[in-house]
C-alpha cells in the first residue's frame, strides 16, 4: 500500500506530540514523515533522530524545491495558520491545517477557494469531531430514545493558569480559539450544521492568564426548529462537570470527564398517562400533597477508551489517506469548519477585549 509521502511544519506540541505521536506508532499505515521544518535548530536535530530518513528545514518556503510531496501538515503558530496555508495551497501542495483554520470566516473561504482553483485538498485537524467517545455518543442521540431533544450543554472546563503564547490575542490564542474548537464542532455536528445557526448570546473574559486573551468563554446558540445549546471553556471551573449533557423529552444523557456515558430514559407507554387535574391534590384524609410518582426508567452506559485522542487521530488519518488515494469524501469538510470559525469570530466581534501583548520573536 503506497504511503503518504508528508512533510511536518512545526516540531511543538501539536506537530511532533500529535501528529508526529501518531506518525511513529504501530497505527499509522498511511503516513511517511520525509521532511521536517522548524526555526529552532534543537528541534530539526530531534527531528532527524525521531523520523529517520527525513530531511529538515528551516524555513517551509524551502519545501517548494521538492516534488514528492503528497501531504503537508501546517502545525505552525495559530496566527500562521492562513498565510502559511495559503502559501502551501498555491504551490499546489495538499494541506491539513492545525485548528483554528484561521481567524475569520473569511480568510476561510479564502482558503477554502484557493484549494479549489489550484485543484488540491485542505482539510483541518478537528480529530475531536472522530473520537470514539463522541460518534458513540452521537449515535445515542440520534436514537431516538430520548425523544426530541430541547437542550445541549458542552462544558471544556476546568480550573488552570496558562502563560504560553496561546494566551495572546497577536497569536491567535485564548480559550476561544485554542480549545474552542473542539466543544464548538460539537455545537455545530449536533445541530447538524444548520447554515441558519446563530450565536445568540456570549460573553469572554480573562480571568487569570498571564496574556491578554480569553480564559472564560460562554456562548449559547440554537438554529430553527433545534436544540439550544449552552457552550463554556472556562479554565475558572474547579469543580468542573460533565463533557456534554443531552436533555430530551424522554430522557438524558451525559458524557463524563473521563469520556463514558450513561443515558436515562422511559419508554413511552411503560408509565400510564396522567391526566389533568385542575383542583388541588389531596390525599385520602384530604390533606394537602405534592404530586409526586416513580417512572419506570432504563439506563444505558457506554465505557469508551482511556485514549481517545489516539483513535481520533488515526480515524482522522485513514479519512485522509482514503480521500487521496481513492476519492473517498472526507468526513470533516472545510466548510464545516469555516462555519466553527465564524462562531468563534462573531464572539470575539461581541467581546472585544484589550490588546496589549505582541509578537517580539524575529524568527516568526
Amino acid at each position: 500500500m503506497k504511503r503518504l509521502r508528508t512533510a511536518i511544519i512545526g516540531q511543538g506540541r501539536s506537530g511532533r506530540n500529535i501528529h508526529g505521536k501518531f506518525f511513529l506508532s504501530e497505527g499509522n499505515t498511511y503516513v511517511d514523515v520525509v521532511a521536517v521544518v522548524d526555526w529552532d535548530p534543537a528541534r530539526r536535530e530531534l527531528a532527524l533522530q525521531e523520523y529517520p530518513g527525513c530531511e529538515v528545514y528551516a524555513d517551509y518556503r524551502d519545501l517548494f524545491q521538492r516534488e514528492d510531496l503528497d501531504l503537508v501538515v501546517n502545525s505552525t503558530f495559530s496566527d500562521l495558520h492562513y498565510s502559511v496555508t495559503k502559501d502551501l495551497l498555491e504551490h499546489g501542495l495538499n494541506v491539513i491545517v492545525e485548528k483554528p483554520m484561521a481567524r475569520s470566516y473569511y480568510e476561510c473561504s479564502d482558503l477554502i477557494r484557493t484549494a479549489k482553483e489550484h485543484g488540491v485538498m485542505l482539510a483541518v485537524f478537528q480529530q475531536s469531531m472522530l473520537a470514539p467517545y463522541f460518534t458513540n455518543a452521537k449515535d445515542a442521540i440520534r436514537s431516538g430514545k430520548m425523544g426530541e431533544i430541547l437542550q445541549i450543554d458542552i462544558t471544556f472546563s476546568g480550573f488552570s493558569r496558562r502563560w504560553d503564547w496561546q494566551s495572546t490575542q497577536c497569536r491567535l490564542g485564548g480559550n476561544l480559539y485554542n480549545t474552542g474548537p473542539h466543544p464548538v464542532s460539537f455545537a455545530l455536528d449536533l445541530l447538524d450544521f444548520d447554515p441558519r445557526t446563530e450565536l445568540v448570546y456570549s460573553k469572554l473574559a480573562r480571568a487569570q492568564a498571564s496574556g491578554d486573551a480569553d480564559d472564560y468563554a460562554k456562548l449559547i446558540l440554537t438554529a430553527p426548529g433545534k436544540p439550544v445549546v449552552d457552550l463554556e471553556v472556562s479554565s475558572v471551573d474547579a469543580f468542573g462537570g460533565p463533557t456534554l449533557k443531552v436533555q430530551g423529552t424522554r430522557g438524558t444523557l451525559i458524557m463524563n470527564p473521563d469520556r463514558s456515558y450513561t443515558m436515562k430514559y422511559v419508554v413511552p407507554g411503560e408509565n400510564p398517562e396522567r391526566p389533568l387535574i385542575m383542583e388541588p391534590l389531596k390525599d385520602e384524609q384530604g390533606l394537602p400533597v405534592y404530586h409526586s410518582e416513580k417512572l419506570q426508567f432504563h439506563e444505558e452506559t457506554m465505557e469508551n477508551p482511556r485514549h481517545p485522542w489516539d483513535e481520533s487521530a488515526r480515524r482522522f488519518y485513514e479519512r485522509i489517506y482514503n480521500h487521496l488515494t481513492a476519492g473517498v469524501s472526507l468526513p470533516v469538510t472545510a466548510e464545516h469548519v469555516a462555519q466553527i470559525i465564524r462562531i468563534i469570530e462573531t464572539a470575539h466581534a461581541q467581546n472585544p477585549l484589550p490588546v496589549w501583548c505582541k509578537k517580539e520573536d524575529p524568527h516568526v
